[in-house]
């Protein structure tokens, strides 16, 4: 026995499924659904906005800030290669602060030992003979950098020093140190106790390659 089944019920159902294929949610893209969420992010913003009012009398406090500094290197002032330089690895490896005191007085007796257009004579700017094969200060260094470090053992090893080293560790006046140098066995003419000293400006100059 065949089924009959109303024409008019099945173009029904048809209709039906087709309207639910074509109105079925199509999936949103991530992109989409970020723009929809921003979108609702900044809908709620509008919505809750709040605002703080500051009486003009209010004083805003001090703020502490750190401070931060930095102190050149050996290598940092040997690649920068001038006397004023080498005095400050004197310093450096002395222990001592790298003060335009202190500078100024290594620079001024650098310039009493070699000049100052030849300060590097011999790689031994202060003709210390500590540790450089030469008696009188007439001996010589492999490098700059290495008879910097001798002239600071030098003056740190020995009491009879120990003026020049205090005067150098208080970061003291110029003509305190030289003071103090002048009276020191350092040159047997003691500089005729300043009379050979100038306490003038000494110029920066470099040193040839290769000397550090």
């Amino acid at each position: 026995m065949r089924r009959v089944i109303p024409i008019a019920a099945s173009i029904l159902a048809a209709a039906v499924l087709t309207t639910a294929i074509v109105t079925a949610p199509r999936e949103l893209s991530v992109s989409e659904r970020a723009d929809a969420n921003a979108a609702r992010l900044d809908a709620y913003i509008d919505a809750n906005k709040q605002t703080l009012e500051v009486p003009e009398t209010v004083i805003a406090p001090a703020i502490a800030r750190d401070i931060y500094s930095a102190t050149a290197g050996i290598n940092t002032l040997a690649a920068s290669g001038t006397n004023h330089d080498w005095a400050k690895i004197v310093l450096l490896s002395g222990g001592w602060p790298m003060s335009d005191n202190n500078v100024a007085v290594i620079t001024r007796w650098m310039r009493q030992e070699n000049g100052t257009d030849d300060w590097w004579n011999r790689n031994n700017p202060l003709n210390s003979g500590y540790g450089s094969g030469g008696g009188g200060g007439l001996g010589s260094y492999a490098n700059l950098t290495i008879s910097a470090q001798k002239v600071a053992e030098l003056l740190s090893s020995k009491p009879v020093y120990s003026a020049i080293v205090a005067g150098l560790a208080s970061s003291a006046s110029p003509d305190v140190t030289e003071r103090a140098i002048w009276a020191s066995p350092w040159a047997s003419s003691h500089y005729a106790n300043g009379g050979h000293w100038s306490s003038a400006p000494v110029p920066v100059v470099k040193a040839p390659e290769g000397l550090w």
